[in-house]
């Protein structure tokens, strides 16, 4: 893969993520990052891919996924050469239902996304020191407040290396690199997620919550419940049950 400048506006950025990745690495650190593979995943991963692709990036296949994403993750992850490791909840999805036989993520998505995303990443928090994950403060209030590291579950340490990044910034990034778009953007998904919890904005006349998401970044996640996040990006998730 062809090497390419950084617009001149995020140099000092890239370069800081470069010397900070490679000095965890120095310092033996054990570093892993997650990924959605969604449009905005594409940064980070290149990033990996230019300074770090010997980190294992994990997926977390909840099998609720839309067919392109799983798609894209493949396509994705052969072009930049990255180590892709897939993670699947301690539950099979049959037994993934309420008192009343219907599935969680209608009946309690807290608890769906507890089983499908949250547990399944604690063998690897608890075999790892450094995770690496491409939230943006833009994308929520929620977000905004996390800070570019924090202590995580388990004490591994949380490393946000784009969390000053703009949408902005992003575009400009990925037009820099030539790097894809996730199929359903051109569709109208703004953010997408598993399958049964997302919906394109244009779908649904109130995305709204008790905490909207800035700039409408993940409007369409969720649509209609009183929920903004999965867990797993959250200090202290708990089980739902």
């Amino acid at each position: 893969m062809p090497e390419t400048s950084d617009p001149e506006p995020l140099r000092a950025r890239t370069e800081r993520i470069r010397s900070e990745l490679e000095a965890y690495l120095a310092d033996g650190k054990r570093v892993f990052a997650t990924s959605s593979f969604q449009s905005n995943s594409v940064v980070l991963l290149h990033l990996l891919s230019r300074f770090a692709p010997q980190v294992p990036v994990y997926f977390l296949q909840t099998g609720y996924h839309f067919p392109e994403t799983l798609r894209f993750r493949r396509e994705l992850s052969t072009r930049l050469g990255l180590e892709v490791r897939s993670l699947r909840a301690p539950v099979s999805r049959l037994r993934q239902v309420d008192s009343g036989g219907r599935l969680l993520f209608a009946a309690d998505p807290d608890r769906c996304c507890h089983l499908n995303k949250v547990l399944p990443l604690e063998p690897v928090l608890a075999g790892h020191d450094i995770w690496v994950s491409g939230v943006r403060g833009a994308q929520s209030s929620t977000r905004a407040a996390m800070g570019r590291t924090a202590p995580g579950r388990g004490g591994v340490l949380r490393y946000h290396p784009i969390i000053d990044w703009s949408a902005r910034d992003v575009y400009q990034y990925v037009q820099a690199h030539d790097l894809p778009a996730h199929p359903l953007e051109a569709h109208g998904y703004i953010s997408v997620g598993c399958a049964p919890c997302t919906r394109r904005p244009m779908d649904e006349p109130d995305l709204g919550g008790p905490e909207p998401t800035v700039d409408g970044e993940r409007a369409g996640r969720w649509a209609g419940m009183q929920k903004t996040e999965c867990g797993l990006h959250l200090p202290d998730d708990g089980d739902p049950a």
